[in-house]
């Protein structure tokens, strides 16, 4: 079930972002919407927020189940939430393997 739903999660957040990419002309016009009002930029400081407390727990969960952390906080740099959900996803497969 978790698994399900974090694909399902990854497959929509990912549609999300290709479109928002598509309709704000690329990757420097989806900061842009967050500049222009108070509310844009909160919720830029919050989403940064939150990505940097995941890149934490990210880096210490990879290190303690002896998982290379680099590929994962890159991506979470640049992809934003994708990177994450990703990692969880590949995070139960690596666990029940060993």
């Amino acid at each position: 079930m978790q698994r399900s739903l974090l694909t399902l999660v990854l497959i929509t957040f990912s549609l999300l972002t290709a479109a928002a990419l598509w309709q704000s002309g690329g990757l420097m016009g989806i900061p842009s919407w967050h500049v222009k009002s108070w509310g844009g930029a909160q919720v830029f400081a919050d989403l940064v927020i939150a990505l940097s407390l995941f890149l934490v727990w990210m880096w210490r969960d990879a290190r303690a189940s002896g998982r290379n952390a680099w590929p994962w906080l890159i991506a979470t740099l640049a992809l934003g939430s994708i990177g994450p959900l990703m990692y969880l996803l590949t995070r139960g497969t690596k666990a029940s393997a060993a």
